[in-house]
């Protein structure tokens, strides 16, 4: 497995590629959730450049609750519809952050966080499981081909439980 640094992310699709690649071999025979998505959690935050926190939160009950992650100590519950993590989740679409300050209502769990991203797990039958969430300390460090990118991985997670 190699390590994506700035000069191997310049072209981002081909580094997504590569990197769904090793999640597809990660994932491959296994169907635990909260294994694949450990796995998953530490693959991304120890290849992709720039991040503070990469993981995942779980709907349970109404809400959504943090699962296996990487990073420092996160916030336990959001509600649905609050902070990035919910809104994208009721939304059922991906959100990118550029500045967290400017995003209402947005919860502070590690205050060096400046920009986010959040991709809905959501399996084939409609059914939302959660979301996967990556942060950065760097102001608009997600854009569209990271959420091209975080998209197919989050549906290879989900992929990986229905198989």
């Amino acid at each position: 497995m190699f390590r994506m640094d700035e000069t191997d992310f310049a072209d981002k699709q081909a580094a997504y590629r590569a990197l769904d690649a090793q999640a597809g071999a990660l994932l491959a025979g296994e169907s635990d959730p909260v294994a694949n998505a450990a796995n998953l959690a530490a693959l991304i935050f120890h290849q992709l450049p720039g991040l503070n926190w990469a993981g995942f939160y779980f709907l349970k009950e109404g809400e959504l609750v943090v699962g296996p992650f990487q990073g420092r100590p996160a916030c336990v519950r959001i509600a649905m519809g609050r902070g990035v993590c919910g809104s994208a989740a009721a939304g059922r679409k991906t959100i990118v952050v550029d500045d967290v300050d400017d995003f209402p209502g947005h919860i502070p769990c590690d205050a060096a966080s400046r920009s986010e991203i959040v991709i809905p797990l959501i399996r084939s039958d409609g059914v939302l499981l959660g979301v996967l969430d990556l942060d950065s300390p760097h102001r608009a460090r997600f854009d569209a081909d990271d959420a091209s990118g975080l998209e197919c991985l989050a549906g290879r997670y989900v992929g990986s439980l229905e198989d």
